[in-house]
C-alpha cells in the first residue's frame, strides 16, 4: 500500500469505492462512475476499489476494470477488517487534489457528486451528502422499522459525538485531499465509525463541513444493518476513551483513590461494618437499596411500599430514596447486596461529583490541570461533604450538578438552544431522581451567581437572557412531562405530607464557617458536636484558613468579574445559611436572617437552611483554581513556592479524614437462619420491640437480611402526621410505640392497667401483628418484663431473641 501525504497535480479527483463481496453490483457501479467521470471531471481522475476481503469475485470483476482502464485501480485489504479499514486504505492511497469516497451500491448517484463540489468551492473543507437535510429526496425508502432504528442510531450517534450533523453515515462525502489524507491517517476506527471520526477530526481541526442534501435511494442487499449503529456507538466510545489524556485520567484516578480512603473502613467488610456517625441512616439507605431492587425484580410499584409503616406505608418517592442510583445498581444489590451497592453508589458517586466539577473548571475557568484538580478537590472533598458522606448519599453523589450549570451556560452562549435546552431538561430530570433538595440549593447557588454577574456585566445580561429564557422553557417542557406522574405521587399521593418539621436552631453559627469539623485534621468532636445538628449535618466548618485564603484571593484578583460573582454567591449563601435568626457571637444578640424571606416557603419550607452553606464548596474551589494560576505564573520562583504553600497550608487542616467504622451488631439467627417464617401467617406482620423508629432502625436491617420477607410496623421514613399531613421522622405515634420506647430510654417499667392492655391490643390487630421479638440491647430486661405484662404471659427464647407469638391458638 503507498501512502499518498502530497498532491499528484496531475490528478483533479481521487473515488475511492470500498466494497466487500459486491460482485453482483460492482460492475455497473464502475461503469456509471467512469462514464460520468469522463464526460464531466474537469481535469484527471482515478478510481481506488478498495477490496475489503471479499470471499466472492469483487475482486476479479475489479482488477478486470483495472485492466482495461488503468486509472481504475484495484487496492487488496486481505482478511475482511471493516469498511473504516478499507477507506483508510483508500484515501492515503490517492493522490487527487479532491477526494470522493461513495459506497460502492452508489445509494447516491454519482450525478450528485456536482452538488458536493460546489459546496467545496464556496470555501468548505468537506462536502457530506445528507438524507436529512431540508431538500433531500428519497426516491426509495428503507422498511419503516429499519429506517427508524436507523434515525435513532443517527440521532445518538450525532448527539455523542458530531452535534449539528444531521446525517453521519449517508456513504457519499467530498473532501479537500490534503485534508482527507491527514484525517484518514490520524484514524484508528475500523468499522462504521470511520465516517464520525474523520467528521470529528475536521470539526476539532476548525476545518469547515458542509451537510448537503442528495438524492438517494435504499439498495437492497445493503450491508448496513440496524445494529450496525450500535457498533458504531460502540466503536465511538472506544475512540473517546483513547482520545483522553494521561493526566486527566489520573486525577480522575486521584479522586477515586481519596475518596476509597474516605469510605476505607468500611470497604474492608461493607456488609459487617457500620459507620456510627450515620446514626441510623445506613439502616436506612441499605433498606431503600433493597426495597427499590425488589421492586424492579418483581414489577413493583418503585414510588410506594408497604413493608414499612404497615398498614399504612411508604411513599418512597417522598422520600430520598435515589431512584436514579437505586435502580441502575439494582444488579450490584442482587448479586452482592445492599451494603455493597450502597458503598459503590457513595465512593463512586463522590468520585464522579470531583471529576465533574474538574471538568467544568477545566472547562470554563482554567485551562490548567493542577489548579482545576485542587478546585474540584476542594468542591467535592470540602468539610460538609465529608460530613454528609456519612450518611447521606443524596448531597455528595452530586456529578450532575455542574453538568447542568455546563449545560445553562451553553444556553447564555445563544448557540443550539433548542439542542442544549432539551440535554438540560434531560439532566434536570435526572438529577430530580438523584436529589431534588441539592437540586434547589444548587439552583439558588446560580441564580445568586447569575444576579451578580449580570449586576457586573450588564452587557452580558443582555445578551443572554433571551437565550437562557427560551433554553429554559424548553427545558421545562422536557422535564415536566417525564417527572409530571412521580412528583404528583410525591405530593399528593399515599402517605404523601406537606412539609418535614426539623425543629428550631438549624442555621448555622457564624463560628461555624471558621471552626473545623469532626473528620477534617484540624477538627475535634467536642467543637463540631456543639455548633451543629449531628455529625451528618456539619454543613460549614472552613476553617480560619481557608477563610483569611479566601480573603486574600478576592482581594487580589477583585477586577475580573467573575471573582466578584463568586465572592457575592459565597457571602450569600454564608448569610442565608444562618437561618431566620441567628445570634452574634459572644454576645446575647439575635438578629432577622434574610433567609426569614424564605422560611415557609414552597419549595424551602422543608429544607435545613445550614445546608446552604454547601454551596459555598464548589464557588471557594473555583476562587481556588484562579488563584493557583496566577500563582504559578508569578515571574519570581520564590513567588510561586510561596503562595502554593499558603494555599497548601490553608488546605492541610481540612483535610478529611476517613469515616469511622465499627463491627455491626449481628443479626440474630431468629431472623438470619429464616426462623421467623415458621411463626408468621399470610398477612401477619413481625414488630420489633421497641417499634423501629429513626432513633432505633435495626428492624429495617432484619428486613434486608430476611430478603424482605415480612412485614413491619413502625420505621424509619418521613410520612405524614396529623390532620395538616405535616411531614414527620417515622411513623405517627401510637400507644404502644410510644410506650415501648419510653422503656428502652428510661429503664423504667410502667404499671400496665387494663386500658394499657386494651390500647396495646388495638395497636397490635391495627398492625396485623403475628409475632413481636426483643433482641438483646439496652434494657432489654425492662422491655421484656413489660411485654409480658401487657400481653399476660412470658415470652420464648428462641435463636437469640424473646418471641411472643400472636397467631391464633398459640
Amino acid at each position: 500500500m503507498s501512502v499518498n501525504l502530497g498532491v499528484d497535480p496531475g490528478v483533479d479527483l481521487s473515488v475511492v469505492v470500498p466494497a466487500y463481496n459486491e460482485e453482483q453490483r460492482l460492475g455497473p457501479t464502475l461503469d456509471a462512475l467512469r462514464d460520468h467521470l469522463e464526460t464531466t471531471c474537469r481535469g484527471a481522475w482515478e478510481l481506488i476499489v478498495v477490496d475489503d476481503g471479499s470471499t466472492d469475485g469483487t475482486a476479479e470483476i475489479a482488477a478486470a476494470a483495472s485492466a482495461a482502464d488503468p486509472r481504475v485501480q484495484l487496492l487488496r485489504g486481505g482478511r475482511n477488517r471493516g469498511k473504516g479499514h478499507a477507506l483508510r486504505l483508500g484515501v492515503l492511497a490517492s493522490y487527487g487534489r479532491r477526494v470522493l469516497v461513495t459506497d460502492a451500491d452508489l445509494a447516491a448517484p454519482i450525478e450528485e457528486l456536482d452538488h458536493l463540489d460546489k459546496a467545496l468551492a464556496d470555501g468548505h473543507a468537506a462536502a457530506i451528502g445528507s438524507r436529512a437535510r431540508p431538500g433531500a429526496t428519497i426516491d426509495t425508502h428503507q422498511h419503516r422499522l429499519r429506517e427508524l432504528l436507523g434515525r435513532t442510531g443517527n440521532f445518538l450517534i450525532r448527539s455523542v459525538a458530531v452535534p449539528g450533523i444531521r446525517d453521519t453515515q449517508c456513504g457519499f462525502k467530498l473532501f479537500d485531499g490534503d485534508r482527507a489524507r491527514k484525517a484518514f491517517a490520524a484514524s484508528r476506527l475500523h468499522g462504521w465509525g470511520i465516517d464520525v471520526e474523520i467528521l470529528q477530526y475536521f470539526r476539532r481541526a476548525g476545518w469547515p463541513v458542509a451537510e448537503v442534501p442528495v438524492r438517494w435511494s435504499h439498495q437492497e442487499g445493503s450491508k448496513v444493518r440496524p445494529l450496525d449503529y450500535v457498533k458504531v456507538l460502540a466503536e465511538l466510545t472506544t475512540l473517546k476513551a483513547r482520545m483522553v489524556r494521561r493526566a486527566d485520567v489520573l486525577v480522575a484516578l486521584l479522586f477515586l483513590a481519596l475518596s476509597v480512603f474516605l469510605y476505607s473502613s468500611r470497604w474492608t467488610a461493607p456488609a459487617h461494618r457500620y459507620i456510627p456517625d450515620s446514626l441510623q441512616d445506613q439502616n436506612q439507605w441499605e433498606w431503600f437499596f433493597a426495597v427499590t431492587a425488589d421492586n424492579v425484580r418483581h414489577l413493583n410499584n418503585p414510588l410506594f411500599t408497604t413493608l414499612q409503616n404497615v398498614p399504612d406505608g411508604v411513599n418512597l418517592m417522598a422520600n430520598t430514596v435515589m431512584l436514579g442510583l437505586s435502580v441502575p445498581l439494582a444488579p450490584v444489590t442482587w448479586l452482592l447486596g445492599p451494603a455493597v451497592a450502597l458503598n459503590v453508589a457513595m465512593t463512586g458517586g463522590l468520585a464522579a461529583t470531583a471529576v465533574s466539577w474538574y471538568a467544568l473548571i477545566r472547562r470554563r475557568l482554567v485551562p490548567h490541570r493542577g489548579a482545576a484538580a485542587v478546585g474540584a478537590a476542594l468542591a467535592a472533598f470540602a468539610p460538609p461533604m465529608v460530613s454528609h458522606a456519612n450518611a447521606h448519599p443524596n448531597f455528595i453523589v452530586l456529578f450532575m450538578i455542574p453538568l447542568i450549570i455546563e449545560r445553562a451556560l451553553r444556553l447564555c452562549e445563544g448557540t443550539r438552544v433548542v439542542r442544549n435546552g432539551v440535554v438540560l431538561g434531560l439532566y434536570t430530570t435526572y438529577q430530580i431522581f438523584l436529589g431534588e433538595e441539592p437540586l434547589l440549593l444548587a439552583a439558588l447557588g446560580m441564580l445568586l451567581f447569575a444576579l451578580a454577574y449580570a449586576a457586573v456585566r450588564r452587557d452580558v445580561a443582555r445578551a443572554a437572557w433571551r437565550p437562557l429564557a427560551r433554553g429554559l422553557a424548553i427545558a421545562l417542557a422536557v422535564t415536566i412531562p417525564l417527572v409530571a406522574y412521580p412528583l404528583y405521587w410525591q405530593f399528593f399521593g399515599a402517605q404523601s405530607y406537606k412539609s418535614v418539621l426539623h425543629g428550631d436552631n438549624v442555621g448555622n453559627s457564624p463560628l461555624a464557617f471558621l471552626s473545623f469539623a469532626e473528620r477534617s485534621l484540624a477538627g475535634s468532636h467536642e467543637t463540631a458536636d456543639h455548633l451543629a445538628m449531628n455529625p451528618t449535618e456539619q454543613n460549614a466548618f472552613y476553617g480560619w484558613p481557608l477563610a483569611a485564603l479566601a480573603f486574600a484571593i478576592v482581594v487580589r484578583l477583585w477586577e475580573r468579574t467573575v471573582v466578584k460573582a463568586l465572592t457575592f454567591t459565597v457571602l450569600a449563601a454564608v448569610l442565608l445559611s444562618l437561618g431566620p435568626k441567628f445570634r452574634i457571637p459572644l454576645t446575647d444578640h439575635v438578629l432577622t436572617g434574610p433567609w426569614a424571606a424564605l422560611s415557609g416557603r414552597p419549595l424551602f419550607e422543608s429544607v435545613i437552611e445550614s445546608r446552604v452553606a454547601m454551596v459555598c464548596a464548589p464557588a471557594l474551589g473555583m476562587l481556588l483554581a484562579l488563584a493557583l494560576v496566577q500563582l504559578l505564573r508569578a515571574p519570581r520562583r520564590m513567588h510561586r513556592f510561596a503562595g502554593v504553600a499558603a494555599v497548601a497550608l490553608a488546605l492541610l487542616p481540612i483535610f478529611p479524614a476517613p469515616l469511622k467504622a465499627v463491627d455491626r451488631v449481628d443479626v440474630p439467627p431468629f431472623i438470619a437462619q429464616g426462623t421467623w417464617r415458621t411463626y408468621l401467617g399470610e398477612g401477619e406482620t413481625l414488630v420489633p420491640v421497641p417499634v423501629p423508629d429513626p432513633a432505633n432502625a435495626e428492624g429495617l436491617h432484619w428486613q434486608v437480611a430476611a430478603d424482605l420477607g415480612f412485614r413491619i410496623p413502625g420505621g424509619y421514613f418521613n410520612g405524614p402526621w396529623g390532620p395538616d399531613r405535616i411531614g414527620i421522622y417515622g411513623p405517627s405515634p401510637r400507644n404502644t410505640s410510644t410506650l415501648l420506647r419510653d422503656v428502652r430510654s428510661s429503664g423504667r417499667v410502667p404499671e400496665v392497667t387494663p386500658d394499657w392492655r386494651e390500647a396495646v391490643r388495638q395497636d397490635l390487630e391495627y398492625w396485623k401483628a403475628g409475632l413481636l421479638v426483643l433482641a438483646p440491647q439496652q434494657n432489654d430486661g425492662q422491655l421484656r418484663e413489660t411485654v409480658d405484662a401487657l400481653l399476660g404471659r412470658p415470652g420464648k427464647w428462641v435463636g437469640g431473641v424473646w418471641i411472643w407469638d400472636l397467631r391464633k391458638g398459640s
